[in-house]
């Protein structure tokens, strides 16, 4: 069962949350961070971006990047920019995109239940980018960025959460760039926290639905200092690590799709009649046409859209793997007819997020830079947690969600 805490957060003053809170240090590059952050001290892409602060061309792995990253946090709080409060709650974060709400528990949560398995993962992870995330973590001695986990749906927390949403929040914005809505309020009553505490208790599993590296780092972070205190009790506060947990009834999966440099020596001619032998091929025209259900893809090449419906008999609907579309289009299409054999290493591949629409796959197939790209229908949350729960991961660059967690709302300190 899911253990979880309260932590006495650390978050902006409410005059200053729209300065302090930025995109997360994943989804833009230090030249985007760089422009963002331009003229505001209080970006917290000083902390989580800091190679912002050196010259351009600065290496973000830098020793002294992460150092920086340290100073600036420090920074803030000498600075009144970021506060500590000065009991243990939990949080309620709301995103609104697109005229929909989805509301989040931030919570602390448990290590062990990382390493055992209740907190369940879908992808693999790299050990850079492990690495990477626990130099950060380390160096801060705190989460600077929290996860996103999915929930069981659970109709007492609905309804806490429902109580706490009929009131004024703390926090209430629309950021800069993409429109969205970030609500926020603080859960400081004990009977409400209990309520929360013991509701997660009744959870067999977690589910990380974006922040794995985040996730593994922290969580190994939490059992390396638990290594190295001689005093360890368990209930040190490196024992958890901060994590926005979303019921899965409210999380909506969107497209990730995919775009390939070269058609491995096959002339477009010959790539289509080759699709033919595992899909229906149809042609669609010029304008874009985006797969309506499952087992169905969308191509553009050579200036024209193509729909592709996987032949009965390439997939297995009761093989949780074995059923996804990125399953069928990795091994039907990349690997056996472009070679593309690994999806997290091969350069000739690249992925694009649908959040930024078909639009972007044809403007890179036509301006050169790429051959041909492939368009997926999403993943449901159902086929995420089914699984994880079988112990299965699924293939790279499978799941994006969007929105995307605003950073600088509430820090978690280990200590």
């Amino acid at each position: 069962m899911a253990t979880i805490k309260p932590f006495k957060g650390i978050r902006p003053p409410q005059s200053m949350v729209e300065q302090v809170a930025s995109r997360p240090y994943d989804v833009l590059s230090s030249e985007e961070a760089r422009a963002e952050a331009t003229g505001n001290e209080k970006s917290l892409y000083h902390i989580i971006k800091p190679e912002i602060d050196f010259s351009v061309g600065t290496d973000e792995h830098d020793p002294r990047v992460y150092r920086k990253a340290a100073e600036n946090f420090q920074k803030f709080q000498d600075n009144g920019w970021l506060l500590q409060d000065q009991q243990a709650c939990y949080y309620i974060y709301a995103q609104t995109m697109n005229g929909k709400t989805q509301y989040g528990l931030v919570v602390g949560a448990y290590v062990p239940d990382y390493l055992n398995g209740v907190i369940k993962k879908h992808e693999l992870t790299r050990r850079d980018k492990e690495d990477d995330r626990m130099k950060h973590v380390r160096v801060n001695n705190a989460n600077i960025e929290p996860v996103f986990f999915a929930y069981p749906d659970n109709e007492v927390l609905d309804a806490l959460v429902g109580r706490y949403a009929a009131q004024p929040p703390v926090y209430d914005f629309i950021a800069p760039g993409d429109g969205f809505g970030h609500t926020f309020w603080i859960v400081d009553r004990r009977e409400d926290i209990d309520i929360i505490t013991s509701e997660f208790a009744r959870m067999p599993s977690l589910y990380i639905a974006d922040g794995h590296h985040r996730s593994a780092a922290a969580a190994l972070v939490g059992a390396e200092k638990a290594k190295e205190n001689p005093q360890h009790t368990g209930r040190e506060e490196y024992n958890y690590f901060m994590a926005v947990c979303f019921p899965a009834n409210q999380l909506t999966i969107i497209d990730y799709n995919r775009v390939v440099k070269d058609l491995n020596g096959l002339t477009p001619e010959q790539f289509l009649a080759a699709l033919e032998k595992n899909f229906v091929v149809e042609e669609k025209g010029t304008a874009p046409c985006k797969p309506a259900a499952l087992h169905h893809f969308a191509l553009y090449l050579s200036g024209k859209w193509y729909s592709l419906t996987a032949k009965p008999g390439t997939y297995n609907d009761h093989d949780p793997i074995g059923v996804l579309d990125v399953t069928i289009s990795s091994n039907l299409i990349l690997d056996e007819l472009l070679g593309i054999k690994d999806l997290r290493s091969d350069k000739r591949i690249d992925f694009v997020g649908g959040i930024r629409g078909l639009g972007e796959l044809q403007k890179r197939v036509d301006s050169g830079e790429m051959k041909v790209a492939l368009a997926l229908y999403p993943v449901s949350m159902k086929q995420l947690m089914d699984i994880a729960d079988t112990g299965n991961i699924m293939p790279p660059k499978t799941t994006w969600f969007e929105p995307k967690l605003r950073s600088g709302l509430v820090i978690h300190k280990l200590d």
